[in-house]
C-alpha cells in the first residue's frame, strides 16, 4: 500500500542501509532476493525495457566533453499528499564522470542557464564542448541524420560567453550521451522516498544523492569521480567574469507572507 517504489534491488539496498541499519554487501542482498520467489516477482514487474541495440564506448580526453540531460517529469507525491511533477537537470563531466544535479519543477531557459552558471563555477571551469539533445531551451530546429538543426540564439550567445561549443546529438539517438543516459537510472531512487519528504526536503535529498555517487568507485573509468575531477580541472577552460556570469544567475528574493498568507512583490 506504501506509494514508494523499489525499480532495482540496489535502490533496495540502499535505501535499507540508510534507514534501516542494513549491514551486508550488495552481492549478498541480491543473492538473498533472488532466492525468495515472491521478492523477486516484486522486481521482475518493475523491470524496464532496454534497447538491445549495441554501442560502441568512447573516452574522451580531460576538460574535452560535458554531457547535459533532464531527468523529465519525475511523479512525486510528498508527505503531505501533494502531487508534483519534477524535473532533475543532469550535467556530467565525461573524463571524471563528475557530475551535477539540479531539482526544478520549471525546464524554462532561464533555469538551464542559471543552473549551467552555477555548475561551471562548482568546477571551477568550463569543458571546451557540451553535448545537448535537442530540447527547445537549446535547439530552435533539431538536429537529424540529413539536418545540422539551429541553436537556439540565447543560448548560443550564452555558450560564446562562456567558451564552450555546443554539440546537438541527433535527435532519437539516446546512446549518444550513453555516459550521462545510464547514470539516470540512480535517479530513479527518488521513487524509494515517495510519500517520504517535502519538496525541500527532496531538494536536499538530490543533493545527498550527487554528492554520494561523487564520492563513489565508478566502473567505467576504474576511479573516484571527486577526485578524478582533479586532474581535469587545471586543463578546463577559465570562466567568464564574474559581471557576466551574475547576468545569466536567477535571483531569489526573500519576502513575507502576510496573515492573509498574500505576499508583495514589484507592488503586485
Amino acid at each position: 500500500e506504501s506509494p514508494q517504489i523499489f525499480y532495482y534491488k540496489r535502490v533496495l539496498w540502499q535505501y535499507l542501509k540508510d534507514n534501516h541499519g542494513l549491514d551486508c554487501s550488495l552481492s549478498n542482498f541480491r543473492a538473498y532476493i533472488s532466492k525468495r520467489t515472491e521478492f523477486q516477482q516484486y522486481f521482475d514487474s518493475k523491470k524496464r525495457r532496454n534497447s538491445n541495440k549495441g554501442v560502441i564506448r568512447f573516452e574522451t580526453p580531460p576538460a574535452e566533453q560535458g554531457q547535459l540531460d533532464w531527468k523529465e517529469n519525475i511523479k512525486y507525491i510528498t508527505k503531505d499528499g501533494e502531487v508534483l511533477y519534477v524535473n532533475v537537470l543532469v550535467l556530467l563531466l565525461s573524463y571524471s564522470r563528475f557530475r551535477v544535479f539540479l531539482l526544478s519543477i520549471s525546464k524554462s531557459q532561464s533555469i538551464l542557464l542559471s543552473f549551467l552558471t552555477e555548475c561551471f563555477e562548482t568546477i571551477g571551469g568550463v569543458p571546451r564542448t557540451i553535448l545537448v539533445d535537442n530540447m527547445k531551451t537549446v535547439m530552435d530546429e533539431p538536429r537529424t541524420e540529413y539536418q545540422k538543426g539551429k541553436v537556439n540564439e540565447r543560448f548560443y550567445q550564452f555558450a560564446k560567453d562562456f567558451g564552450f561549443e555546443i554539440k546537438p546529438c541527433i535527435a532519437g539517438r539516446p546512446q549518444t550521451k550513453a555516459k550521462v543516459e545510464a547514470p539516470m537510472k540512480i535517479l530513479d531512487e527518488i521513487h524509494a522516498y515517495q510519500g517520504q519528504f517535502n519538496y525541500e526536503e527532496l531538494n536536499q535529498f538530490i543533493e545527498e544523492l550527487c554528492n554520494r555517487v561523487n564520492h563513489e568507485y565508478n566502473q567505467g573509468t576504474g576511479g573516484i569521480p571527486v577526485l578524478s575531477l582533479q586532474k581535469e580541472k587545471d586543463l578546463l577552460s577559465p570562466l567568464p567574469s564574474k559581471q557576466i556570469r551574475d547576468t545569466y544567475k536567477i535571483n531569489h528574493t526573500l519576502v513575507k507572507v502576510n496573515p492573509s498568507n498574500m505576499i508583495t512583490y514589484k507592488s503586485n
